[in-house]
């Protein structure tokens, strides 16, 4: 195998976060005790085709500069580039993320309804529990119709602290609205 992905674990005051980059971007990022981290990561190594080598890289220095960042609540985009790594439809799904505002919330309905189908809410909530790039491409930011916070894979309680932690640094909004 001539590719490499490069893996780092990053601390967070939410836990610890296990990335991972090829020279071209980050492609996975994801809490450690996510039930599904292994899959995923057996998934990126075929994939990608490549050797997985626990080494600092510089996408990765980036990314967790980026994330001491965000949670101090100076950073409000990230500049990491980023892979997506699944079906067409997941791909759509998971840059739509990225349009949701900082500070913000968004329906799972009114995501599947900016996609083009309302009809398609199931597989749009599937598709973003398979968001393979925790808080950077802000799954967290999608809320069920009657306002819970539901279907993070990261747990509840985190979602809640990262829509909490954006509503404090964006200013005063009602998020769960």
């Amino acid at each position: 195998m001539e590719n490499v992905l490069y893996e780092s674990k990053i601390q967070t005051r939410i836990g610890e976060l296990i990335s991972f980059a090829s020279d071209e971007g980050v492609c996975l990022l994801e809490f450690s005790d996510r039930p599904e981290l292994a899959d995923e990561i057996a998934d990126l190594k075929k994939s990608f085709q490549a050797e997985l080598v626990q080494e600092s890289h510089p996408l990765l220095t980036n990314l967790a500069a980026e994330l001491d960042r965000y949670f101090k609540g100076e950073l409000t985009f990230f500049q990491s580039p980023v892979i997506y790594t699944g079906t067409d439809f997941q791909k759509r799904v998971w840059a739509s993320l990225n349009d949701i505002p900082f500070g913000s919330t968004r329906t799972y309905k009114e995501q599947s309804e900016i996609l083009g189908d309302v009809r398609a809410i199931r597989a749009v909530a599937s598709a973003n529990g398979k968001n393979k790039l925790a808080i950077i491409v802000p799954c967290h930011r999608v809320i069920g119709t009657n306002g819970n916070l539901t279907g993070y894979a990261g747990g509840i309680e985190r979602k809640r602290f990262l829509l909490e932690l954006e509503r404090k640094i964006a200013g005063p909004m009602d998020l769960f609205s």
